[in-house]
């Protein structure tokens, strides 16, 4: 096969493995799983690496870019709303810049990976780079959706029309969701990570059924995606907290509303609300990381007009 279907080949199966990854393990993905990676013939590909532009050493194109909040690279998003992705370095033909433009020019598609938390990745495929702006060391990155393009894959990425078939309104719209996806999944892992991966009212510390609770919605202009506006709580109890079945007042302690106590209907009421009243809510060690008093009190406002 020439180095062309190669390349195709890999990337559809990196794009199927991770599929089947995110049905294993949800979209954030361990750093573990990806630096294993799947087996092509004799040959292990891994997904990451140490540097943030990764290419496998089967590939002759890179397969990934990582962004790492907080890290040496200031990633995000332009007021277009494009994904922005640093250069590695400050020369623009290091051969992993080099090889993003040429991505870029044979409109090859790659892997994102967003660090949500140590060692935990949001994955978000295909991407493609649309633009290089070289005075700002940086390249533009837009995301496409992996179903559509998958209908128009043929043997080679340079001679697919997928990505050059108008899409631009699209891919703008799948590019804004993927913003708004990354922002949740690393609020909900930080919040989670702050309570030591179990619910703060009943402490069941099973992954899959706990969520990032807001205390002040993220609807709202000052309902910001961190931590101290969060609670780690079990399915059933942020339910019964987004319904006002309960609060948590200003003192940690948790306030079940009065006609959900004065009602009778079987065990779980019993034991998953009533026995919530007035219980100390699990708090996160770090001081900086529990819940403001203040929007705690806001909300609990809320809920004594509603109780």
């Amino acid at each position: 096969m020439s180095a062309d279907v190669v390349d195709s080949v890999i990337r559809r199966r990196a794009f199927d493995w991770l599929a089947e990854q995110v049905v294993l393990h949800g979209d954030v993905l361990p750093r573990a799983v990806l630096s294993q990676g799947f087996m092509f013939e004799d040959d292990r590909v891994p997904l990451v690496g140490p540097q943030g532009i990764f290419k496998p050493r089967i590939l002759e194109v890179p397969l990934s870019i990582t962004t790492v909040p907080s890290g040496p690279y200031d990633d995000g998003f332009s007021p277009d709303g494009l994904m922005q992705y640093r250069y590695r370095g400050v020369n623009p033909q290091h051969r992993d810049n080099a090889g993003l433009r040429y991505a870029m020019a044979n409109r090859i598609p790659l892997i994102y990976f967003y660090r949500v938390v140590e060692s935990k990745y949001l994955a978000v495929w295909p991407v493609f780079v649309v633009g290089d702006d070289i005075a700002k060391l940086t390249f533009k990155v837009e995301v496409d959706d992996a179903e559509y393009i998958s209908q128009g894959m043929t043997s080679s990425w340079r001679d697919s029309a997928i990505a050059d078939d108008g899409s631009d309104a699209r891919r703008s719209y799948i590019t804004a969701s993927v913003r708004h996806r990354v922002h949740q999944r690393a609020f909900r892992e930080r919040v989670l990570k702050a309570y030591r991966e179990q619910c703060a009212l009943c402490r069941l510390r099973h992954d899959e059924l706990l969520d990032a609770a807001h205390i002040i919605p993220d609807t709202e202009p000052d309902g910001e995606p961190i931590v101290p506006n969060g609670l780690a709580l079990c399915k059933l109890h942020h339910a019964a907290f987004d319904r006002q079945f309960l609060a948590v007042r200003p003192d940690y302690s948790v306030e079940v509303r009065q006609d959900i106590l004065n009602e009778s209907d079987g065990p779980m009421l019993l034991h998953g609300l009533k026995a919530m009243h007035n219980t100390r809510i699990l708090l996160p060690r770090s001081v900086g990381l529990r819940p403001d008093p203040r929007l705690l009190e806001r909300r609990y406002q809320r809920f004594l007009k509603n109780a």
